[in-house]
């Protein structure tokens, strides 16, 4: 390709483009476009913009039927699922004249294509994989379950009973940020105040419902929003919300840009209403943020849950028992643990440990092959607590089977 050509690929100084809101943004974009040069004309996918870095080390020009795509449902590009779902679409996309595995190359499946796509999260997630417009997702367990089950959340619609994981990824924490100036301590201070709860399609408002319920608050005790991360981050610097919910593997870019503008803290999850609701939300862990993790924060107790990689039951199980294989690949746990904080915390012993819907066939033909498959999936004994009537909380009167089948003090593991 000649420099001139390559050139025209590149967007604009300064990122104006409408669209473009990172320099990682700018970087698939070009991708994108080299990409379409080196195959010819090929039509590809608008939302291959959205895919983490394709290998284009060596790549031929390639016949349309060479090539297959397989879109992963993420998050907003302000959280942890897009840039998570990025670095995994990187590492296993295998387009033709990849670089070899064992010379350091993708791993994954030759000819796949993996486009990591924006979203408003987990719910957005499932709803997408139920219309089968993406062949994967991340959501947060219970959001998971209560999918599949047609309960909590998803009352009043039909059980996705076709709803199957590939495993559990890591924790993501609940985080409540407020601004140190705001006279914000606890939980209780949140009454009257104006706070983002998360947008909607997000499992972050579906745990700020559960969090502000088991803490004797609702959405008529706070002047609620319901905003992305960045746009809660962008107003809580400056000065016209005072905090915001997000759920997310630490540090979560949101987080940390607001952090990196005026000084913040983050409210604790402790207490008899953090111990209730692990008492009775099966998928609940307890966990803590450890100091700095954002500029200047405090060591914060806290609640976490897993974040699932899920698909369709009908989906091709060779195709996904590859998937698996190269996620769990050293190389692709690699380029993980070297592209997200997160990264480091992948580890396939712990991927079926708890999962919250069946896994798919071919993930665990995997994890029984990789010899994994210990407590893996089934259709007992894994519900949690149901949400009160109103969608908005947990109950605050039930121990039931799912909370005896939780393992007492169960924390996260760092």
């Amino acid at each position: 390709m000649s420099r001139a050509a390559a050139k025209a690929c590149l967007p604009p100084p300064g990122l104006p483009s409408k669209g473009l809101q990172t320099h990682s943004d700018a970087v698939f974009l070009t991708r994108r476009c080299l990409l379409g040069r080196l195959l010819g004309g090929l039509a590809l996918p608008p939302l291959l913009a959205s895919a983490g870095g394709l290998a284009l080390g060596g790549a031929q020009p390639a016949a349309a039927q060479d090539l297959r795509y397989f879109r992963i449902g993420t998050g907003t590009t302000a959280g942890t699922y897009f840039p998570i779902g990025g670095l995994i679409a990187n590492a296993i996309s295998n387009p033709p004249g990849s670089r070899p595995c064992d010379k350091g190359g993708s791993c994954g499946i030759p000819g796949l294509i993996v486009v990591a796509q924006a979203s408003n999260g987990s719910v957005d997630n499932i709803e997408l994989l139920r219309a089968g417009t993406v062949e994967a997702g991340f959501a947060q367990a219970d959001v998971a379950f209560w999918a599949y089950s047609g309960t909590g959340s998803f009352s009043g619609k039909r059980p996705f009973a076709e709803l199957r994981s590939l495993g559990m990824l890591y924790a993501e924490a609940i985080q409540i940020v407020v601004r140190s100036d705001g006279f914000i301590d606890r939980m209780p201070d949140l009454k009257g105040r104006s706070i983002s709860l998360g947008e909607e399609g997000s499992g972050t408002l579906v745990e700020a419902r559960l969090i502000l319920d088991a803490y004797g608050l609702s959405e008529t005790t706070i002047t609620p929003h319901y905003l992305k991360p960045g746009m809660a981050a962008d107003r809580l610097a400056k000065g016209e919300l005072d905090g915001f919910f997000m759920v997310g593997g630490y540090p979560v870019s949101a987080v940390a840009d607001v952090a990196a503008r005026v000084p913040i803290r983050l409210v604790p999850l402790d207490g008899e209403p953090a111990a209730r609701l692990l008492r009775t939300q099966r998928f609940y862990i307890e966990d803590e943020i450890p100091a700095n993790a954002y500029p200047g924060s405090a060591t914060t107790p806290t609640l976490s849950l897993g974040a699932e990689l899920l698909t369709r039951a009908d989906r091709d199980p060779d195709l996904i028992h590859g998937i698996v294989r190269a996620l769990w690949h050293e190389n692709t746990r690699r380029i993980l643990a070297d592209g997200h904080p997160q990264g480091r915390n992948f580890d396939p012993a712990r991927a079926v440990a708890n999962v919250s819907v069946p896994l798919h066939p071919g993930a665990e033909r995997y994890y029984r092959e990789a010899g994994l498959l210990g407590n893996a999936a089934n259709e007992e004994n894994r519900a949690p607590a149901p949400l009160p009537d109103n969608g908005a909380g947990t109950g605050t009167g039930s121990d039931d089977k799912a909370a005896r089948n939780k393992p007492a003090g169960e924390k996260t593991v760092r």
